[in-house]
């Protein structure tokens, strides 16, 4: 859901890693889009840590880190998500990283798996909503 302003940032989650991995051309066209535009192209630490496992079968997935803004978890973002997690009701620490990262950058979400986005933004009740975009 767009809320009139421009996200001219993007976070990617777990899902679109896997897609960019899986060599998805659609995921792939939208990172080439992103990066030649521009745009903030973001990658939240544990979303790495949730898809890579270092092996020569992650070569794509290797190619797609090049375009990203890889960013720390802080304490701050830890607790944040965690506070998320509690109010939304949710185990998933990563998808609350993602969702709190794309509030800070006013981001919007590439993701696989918008349900579990909507409720965590349903909870966190951000002033500008990201939107979903889904790969």
């Amino acid at each position: 859901m767009r809320t009139g302003t421009v996200q001219s940032a993007i976070v990617y989650d777990a899902g679109a890693l896997i897609a960019a991995e899986s060599n998805d051309r659609r995921m792939w066209v939208r990172h080439r889009l992103a990066v030649g535009a521009g745009r903030h192209v973001i990658l939240p630490v544990p979303v790495l840590a949730q898809v890579w496992r270092g092996s020569a079968r992650q070569a794509s997935l290797a190619r797609l880190l090049f375009g990203c803004d890889i960013v720390d978890m802080t304490e701050a973002m830890g607790r944040e998500a965690g506070k998320l997690c509690g109010k939304a009701g949710s185990l998933d620490v990563v998808d609350a990283t993602v969702v709190m990262t794309a509030i800070q950058w006013n981001a919007a979400i590439v993701t696989s798996d918008p349900d579990d986005l909507h409720a965590l933004l349903d909870a966190a009740k951000p002033a500008v909503r990201p939107s979903l975009i889904a790969v």
